[in-house]
């Protein structure tokens, strides 16, 4: 009975951050194995997004782990803020999110998909679940294409987008990819056969 039951669905946007881009999808990987018979999870690619993914060589894996891949033609389309409102996802997942989607959000701009997709979730109760790149106000390491460290100054402005963002109802920040684990235990619990699959699979 438990693989007869309707799955729930999860949007999970990818922006054009490549800090922790590849964790985030090793972590998002895990979680679609755990939550295979309880949870489909839909995948949204801002148009850097897609750009970025191509360029870390992602876009293969992404596709051998995930079956629903939208990439963004405008604000509207696709038609994730209207599914959003509607209810068809439990919750909206950002993923990395860039410095600029994280300033859209908490000012209120809804020009882009991921931008207008959060902003219209939140008008609807919808749980809104990002991790900024820009997190912490200093200098970070990050890896570019070919293993090759890359330091970024992260401005004190950024930050405080982050903050408006945390201040906000519905908005829950994370820090790191390791705590997208407990959203979705906090919403759904696994199956008998998903910890199964899980494991054996391992």
């Amino acid at each position: 009975m438990e693989s007869l039951q309707k799955k729930k669905r999860v949007a999970w946007g990818i922006t054009g951050s490549g800090d922790r881009l590849t964790e985030t999808i090793e972590v998002m990987k895990d979680v679609r194995k755990q939550y295979q018979n309880v949870v489909e999870i839909f995948v949204y690619l801002s148009k850097a997004g897609d750009q970025v993914i191509k360029w870390y060589r992602l876009g293969d894996e992404l596709k051998e782990n995930f079956s629903k891949i939208f990439v963004e033609i405008n604000a509207n389309s696709p038609f994730l803020a209207g599914q959003l409102q509607t209810g068809k996802f439990e919750f909206f997942l950002i993923a990395p999110a860039t410095s600029n989607t994280v300033a859209k959000i908490s000012t209120g701009i809804a020009d882009s998909l991921i931008s207008n997709a959060a902003i219209m979730a939140l008008k609807a109760f919808i749980p809104v679940y990002i991790m900024p790149s820009d997190y912490e106000e200093g200098i970070i390491t990050t890896k570019i294409p070919g293993g090759k460290d890359l330091k970024i100054r992260v401005r004190k402005e950024d930050v405080e987008h982050v903050k408006k963002l945390a201040s906000m109802d519905g908005v829950l920040i994370l820090e790191k990819p390791e705590q997208i684990y407990s959203v979705f235990q906090k919403h759904f619990k696994p199956t008998k056969t998903d910890f199964l699959n899980f494991f054996s699979s391992s």
